[in-house]
């Protein structure tokens, strides 16, 4: 039958109900147990012979004649429950009994509500032997197979809550994901991180390489955005006075798409006071293998080609090192036309206007794409981080370090710049390539400079995306989220 059809069928089995004095849809359940507790205490009831009430959808259902069996899931567990005919079980609205009116208005994708004692069957499953039933949700469409499941790439992402009712992987998943970031939350939280939330749209846009989302605020009649970052916001928090914040939100960035990169998704950002590249090192590794140990109880993963033990030592790789050895130009001396032409050398596929920093950029990329990890990069120059403090063993570059897994970088961090003077430089450069045509270029930010200029102590800042979740799960970013993004279904 069509999904029409089906619906159709399910129509008439829904006036079925009503005919029978019957509401489809009330609006309370008497439940006083769920599945996962009927099954946890099963001997007891089951010795006991006490009535419970369950509910939950159909997600299965068999039988003939005068018996009928069905699955019942609430998300706490899933239990069979028995319909005899012989039992009489307890009528119905007006017109049929109960037993009768199961077998003709029940289908896959109802919630129902049953009563009835614990036993066990003769092949000695656990079920419960229903004396009377109750209509919930009377469901229209039909859910998917759980044998086959869903096939249809779009309409696993369209309906993702089918794919999550139906398939256990997609569920664990999304729990996992949960725990991702609550075990995030709480190595923080047990080293006396303050947790907070900033504002979500902006005037300027800043803490990022990113193009962001542009909107109108009718009330105060001002153009805004969308943040692309945590950064500003939270470091304006050290002026203040709190020597460890830290934040997990949703941040929005008008940019491509792909197997890494999505538009709207979750960031944490953290910065303590006092403390730097040096500690900041030593306390990521401490995270990430926290990560692993509480939400995979394991710390090596198979993420791609990659194998990747996070308990190992991590390897330490200097950028402009590994990009002189393999492009024989330095970053640190190179002219911006040396630069491009090794991006045009390599043959590596840009698809943008190329300066000094982005082609610098692609190249790291390219050399990036071939490392396992985990490791750190260091020797980052100076004009790809605006806002990081300068190396005093080489001030042409900076104080950061970026996590490289599986041929990606999955979070940076880094000594943050607390000199007024050098960050407005710094912004006035980024300006400079901004007016030039570098849309991904950061704004002068003169707001955040002035509230520098009341002094930031010195501070190990810490950024990463919900990327590394994926990574973890070895799944594209999109899939790894519980409703990724998609174009509007054409109606044609």
């Amino acid at each position: 039958m069509s999904e029409a059809d089906i619906r159709a069928d399910r129509l008439k089995k829904l006036e079925l109900l009503k005919a029978a004095g019957i509401d489809p849809y009330p609006a309370q359940s008497q439940r006083d147990m769920a599945i996962g507790g009927f099954i946890a205490d099963f001997e007891q009831l089951e010795h006991g012979a006490a009535t419970v009430v369950l509910a939950g959808r159909v997600m299965a259902m068999r039988g003939q004649g005068g018996i009928a069996f069905a699955d019942l899931f609430d998300g706490t567990g899933r239990t069979q429950v028995v319909l005899q005919k012989d039992d009489n079980i307890a009528p119905q609205g007006e017109t049929l009994d109960g037993f009768d009116l199961f077998a003709s208005a029940v289908d896959m994708g109802d919630f129902v509500e049953v009563s009835g004692v614990a036993y066990k069957t003769k092949r000695g499953e656990k079920s419960l032997k229903v004396s009377g039933w109750k209509m919930l949700a009377k469901s229209l469409l039909p859910i998917p197979d759980e044998w086959f499941g869903l096939k249809d790439e779009e309409k696993i992402l369209r309906e993702r809550y089918l794919d999550i009712l139906v398939n256990p992987e997609t569920r664990a998943m999304i729990e996992r994901r949960t725990k991702f970031w609550q075990a995030i939350r709480e190595f923080y939280l047990a080293r006396g991180f303050l947790e907070v939330e900033t504002p979500v749209l902006e005037t300027s846009p800043g803490g990022a390489d990113a193009r962001p989302f542009l909107t109108h605020h009718n009330a105060l009649d001002i153009d805004v955005s969308l943040r692309i970052s945590l950064e500003l916001w939270l470091k304006r928090l050290l002026v203040a006075g709190f020597p460890k914040v830290f934040e997990i939100g949703r941040i929005f960035r008008n940019e491509g798409q792909s197997r890494e990169h999505l538009q709207d998704y979750t960031q944490l950002e953290s910065y303590e006071a006092f403390s730097s590249l040096k500690e900041g090192g030593d306390f990521l590794k401490a995270l990430f293998r926290h990560i692993a140990k509480e939400v995979y109880g394991k710390y090596t993963f198979e993420i791609g080609a990659h194998t990747v033990d996070l308990a190992e030592e991590w390897q330490v790789i200097n950028l402009c090192s590994v990009i002189q050895e393999k492009f024989g130009i330095d970053p640190l001396t190179c002219t911006e036309e040396e630069a491009i032409q090794a991006v045009r050398d390599a043959k590596l596929e840009v698809g943008e206007e190329l300066n000094l920093p982005r082609a610098i950029d692609h190249l790291w990329k390219s050399i990036r794409k071939t490392i396992s990890g985990p490791a750190f990069l260091v020797g980052i120059p100076v004009y790809l981080e605006p806002l990081a403090k300068k190396f005093s063993g080489d001030p042409r570059t900076v104080e950061r370090l970026q996590i490289v897994i599986a041929g990606s970088e999955l979070g940076k961090g880094f000594s943050e710049l607390n000199d007024p003077i050098d960050q407005r430089e710094r912004f006035e450069e980024q300006q400079r390539l901004r007016d030039a045509g570098d849309a991904e270029a950061q704004r002068l930010d003169l707001d955040y400079v002035k509230a520098m200029e009341y002094g930031m102590p010195p501070s190990f800042g810490f950024g990463m995306s919900e990327r590394v979740f994926a990574f973890l799960e070895n799944k594209p970013t999109h899939l790894a989220q519980i409703f990724p993004l998609l174009r509007p279904k054409s109606t044609e």
